[in-house]
């Protein structure tokens, strides 16, 4: 596996927007242009500007690769694991036996989750198919890792469906989220790993939620230079 930072620059920071963010980090990653077998895949909603613009900077098609965080029951914002398409969930052993987070609390919240994340499947893939991933190279692009329980389930996810390689790509993450990133991975790559470390949005002056129409509107958009495979 590859993990790249030796030209990671925190004076970069903060980010304009996640748009700057994608072009910035499509720089880095030029040996992926062009090629047939790769596929970058945003997770929504706020990964798919990112990579809306890393695909588009590299002549490669965008899909989306829905993963939903499960938070504690008490604090919704604290991830306890994450689920992803294909039913996979994995879980923070450690944070779920420190809370002491009961199994039916974690089945609760995972129905729930799973609710949300059939129907984002169904309406982010309302006019065409999920790209095949069988023996691609897939950049998984987030606007940013906090805990690292969503990268950690989108991997699981490609690696079921049988992607050849799985590279990571975000703009911003605290190194200590990073360490199980690079055992599950072939490759991170970053711009900026801060030392100090709250959270994504203190990264970008302009962090906006992104609406579902917005995630639909790239993922047309991006039909036009690389129309999606069937």
């Amino acid at each position: 596996m590859l993990f790249r930072d030796e030209d990671e620059d925190d004076d970069g920071l903060p980010f304009a927007d996640r748009a700057e963010a994608g072009r910035a980090l499509g720089a880095k990653l030029v040996a992926y242009s062009g090629r047939r077998d790769v596929i970058v895949l945003g997770l929504p909603r706020g990964g798919v500007p990112v990579a809306y613009e890393m695909a588009r900077m590299l002549n490669v098609p965008l899909d989306v690769l829905v993963v939903r965080k499960l938070g504690t029951p008490w604090q919704r914002e604290l991830a306890m694991g994450a689920i992803a398409s294909g039913g996979v969930r994995v879980l923070d052993t450690s944070l779920v036996e420190q809370l002491g987070v009961s199994s039916k609390a974690i089945e609760e919240v995972t129905a729930v989750e799973r609710e949300e994340l059939e129907r984002q499947e169904r309406l982010y893939h309302s006019n065409f198919q999920p790209v095949p991933l069988v023996g691609k190279t897939v950049i998984l692009v987030d606007d940013g890792i906090a805990t690292g329980s969503c990268i950690l389930a989108a991997i699981a996810a490609v690696r079921k469906q049988g992607a050849a390689r799985v590279v990571v790509a975000v703009p911003v993450a605290p190194a200590n989220a990073c360490s199980a990133i690079r055992m599950e991975s072939d490759e991170v790559i970053t711009l900026a790993q801060p030392e100090t470390f709250f959270a994504v949005s203190q990264w970008y002056e302009d962090f906006r939620q992104v609406s579902d129409d917005e995630v639909r509107g790239l993922l047309e958009r991006s039909m036009v230079f690389m129309p999606h495979a069937a």
